[in-house]
């Protein structure tokens, strides 16, 4: 059984992985110091690249393109950065057990890896049909995204199924993303999902209804308020129809589901404090053990503008967290301080020719403005308002410029003087505050 030592241990191989190896050498991490342990076999990348550019039919993203941080407009960390930074990059390998009592990681090739500082960047992971009891979930055609491995399964199903019929399962990030890629590579899309309305948890019925007719221009069929109970086979055991709880079948040459994801926490239940759903972090990502940080999906972490706990699966978190948490470990050790982290919630989407942004908190009473069905520009958006205040804000179409002033707002949360007087400003009201 083999074992190596390091000062520090990045466990976890995406986004925050690769913006946190970033931070520590701006930080003057020292050759030797620094190794990253991921279970994907190629380095890490922009993980959005792959339910969007990757799966392109024209045009395709491909590594090593969309190595981070190109994500944020920063230098691309192809693998031989990482070899000349000194940063011990190991890859295709599994950690199946962290002993946080004696520093060591264990994989699953029974090999250990000791270490001083541990950033626990282990992301999350797609919820399953299985998981809901529905049978037939494993079978021939079904396919998730959440690795490289997975997309690389799904362009081949594309390429084998031309001019056929995919199902999307699911209405949120991922449902939407794919059935609009889907539908650009020529197959047939039908999409399932129980809400109302699609993207529920951040769409009003309003800004859904909007989507949702374009998605339906574009070919794309919806099915609402029902979801997969079981699955048509043939005699190669391939899915060929999915079946619906309301009794109804669709034809199914693929079936792509994304109807959540969980954070990976498991390595380290029982030995840190857990909230929401996540491990407890203070203002600098550590953990209840002062020699472990985590960052990125799996952390509960302090969410300064709101006042209390959150944990947040978004790029943009990742991304930022990891800096935090790099930044804390380097100045913990130098005696200095810096601010505790202040994260302004962000959410994006490309889709078609469509972008939208939402920067704030999707709580309280909403203000739609800019919805015009005979005009041509499809720029429209939408307020949240808290105890006389805008707390949120979206835009759909809006220009780099217009972007910014509204995460400026989401960030100030100025007060109104009416929800009559937004309503009335609509767009405008961005450029007052």
């Amino acid at each position: 059984m083999a074992s190596a030592a390091y000062k520090y241990i990045i466990v976890g191989g995406g986004v925050s992985a690769g913006y946190a190896a970033r931070e520590f050498v701006n930080q003057g991490v020292k050759s030797g110091e620094l190794a990253i342990i991921s279970k994907e076999a190629v380095a890490p990348y922009e993980r959005p690249a792959l339910s969007k550019a990757y799966l392109f039919p024209e045009n395709a993203a491909r590594l090593p393109g969309f190595h981070v941080c190109v994500g944020s407009g920063g230098e691309r960390l192809a693998p031989e950065w990482y070899a000349e930074k000194g940063i011990e990059l190991i890859l295709d390998t599994e950690v199946v057990k962290a002993d946080i009592a004696t520093k060591t990681l264990t994989t699953s090739a029974g090999n250990s890896f000791k270490y001083d500082v541990l950033v626990a960047a282990t992301g999350s992971t797609f919820i399953k049909l299985s998981d809901f009891g529905v049978a037939g979930a494993d079978s021939k055609g079904i396919y998730y995204l959440r690795e490289i491995r997975e997309a690389d399964s799904l362009i081949e199903a594309i390429k084998s199924k031309k001019d056929g019929h995919a199902v999307v399962v699911g209405g949120g990030y991922i449902g939407l993303e794919l059935a609009a890629v889907l539908t650009m590579n020529k197959l047939q899309v039908t999409m399932v999902y129980p809400e109302p309305w699609c993207m529920p948890r951040l769409f009003t019925s309003d800004i859904a209804s909007f989507y949702e007719g374009y998605y339906l221009s574009k070919g794309v069929k919806i099915v609402k308020g029902t979801v997969a109970s079981g699955f048509e086979l043939d005699a190669e055991g391939h899915v060929t129809a999915v079946k619906l709880k309301d009794g109804r079948e669709l034809a199914a040459d693929i079936v792509i589901v994304g109807v959540g994801a969980r954070p990976l926490t498991t390595l380290f239940k029982g030995q840190l404090e857990e909230e929401k759903g996540g491990i407890k972090v203070d203002g600098f990502f550590k953990t209840s053990n002062e020699d472990v940080y985590a960052v990125g999906d799996i952390a509960t972490f302090p969410m300064k503008i709101y006042g209390e706990q959150r944990r947040v699966e978004h790029v943009d978190h990742s991304r930022k967290s990891a800096i935090q948490a790099v930044q804390a470990i380097k100045a913990k050790e130098e005696g200095r301080s810096i601010p505790e982290y202040d994260y302004l919630p962000f959410f994006y989407s490309r889709a078609f020719d469509l972008s939208w942004q939402f920067y704030g908190d999707n709580v309280g009473e909403t203000v739609s403005f800019g919805r015009d069905e005979a005009a041509a520009t499809k720029k429209f958006g939408g307020y949240w308002v808290k105890d006389g205040k805008v707390v949120g804000v979206f835009l759909e179409g809006g220009s780099a410029e217009e972007n910014k002033a509204i995460a400026k707002v989401a960030r100030l949360k100025p007060s109104i003087d009416s929800i009559e007087a937004l309503t009335s400003e609509g767009l405008a009201f961005i450029s007052k505050v």
